[in-house]
């Protein structure tokens, strides 16, 4: 399962179990414990063996406030759902939503709501390259 973690809004997507195909699952609200809870009742239903969280990290390579509070998020998710949880480099993939979003004609609110199930999306599908290149049998790139 993919995190697009937000301050505001969360995306989530899952793959099948060949990991070919990734899907949106949810776009959901909340903060620290209370959101790695929702997000733990959602990897359990969904039989989710990791977590893929997206790291924003900026254009130079950089870290900033927003891929450290990631990082953390990362680690109480791992505390709170007991799974592996990975952060993967998402630079540009909430771009790439936008983009996807506006190519399929989404605006408005449903646009809100979808954006980030979208990114998370991305974020999968790009682990999940990266593992097939890679001949991955284990989670950690």
């Amino acid at each position: 399962m993919s995190v697009d973690f937000g301050l505001v809004r969360t995306g989530l997507a899952v793959c099948d179990e060949s990991e070919i195909l990734a899907s949106p699952v949810a776009v959901i609200t909340g903060t620290g414990k209370a959101l790695a809870q929702k997000i733990k009742l959602a990897a359990f239903e969904s039989k989710a063996a990791l977590l893929v969280v997206g790291h924003p990290v900026n254009m130079d390579g950089t870290k900033g406030e927003s891929a450290q509070k990631c990082a953390a998020f990362a680690q109480t998710l791992k505390n709170v759902t007991g799974l592996d949880a990975v952060l993967w480099d998402e630079r540009l993939t909430t771009v790439s939503a936008h983009r996807v979003l506006n190519e399929t004609n989404v605006r408005g609110k449903e646009r809100r709501a979808t954006v980030d199930a979208v990114a998370a999306v991305m974020i999968l599908e790009d682990y999940l390259r990266y593992r097939k290149n890679q001949g991955a049998t284990t989670h950690t790139p």
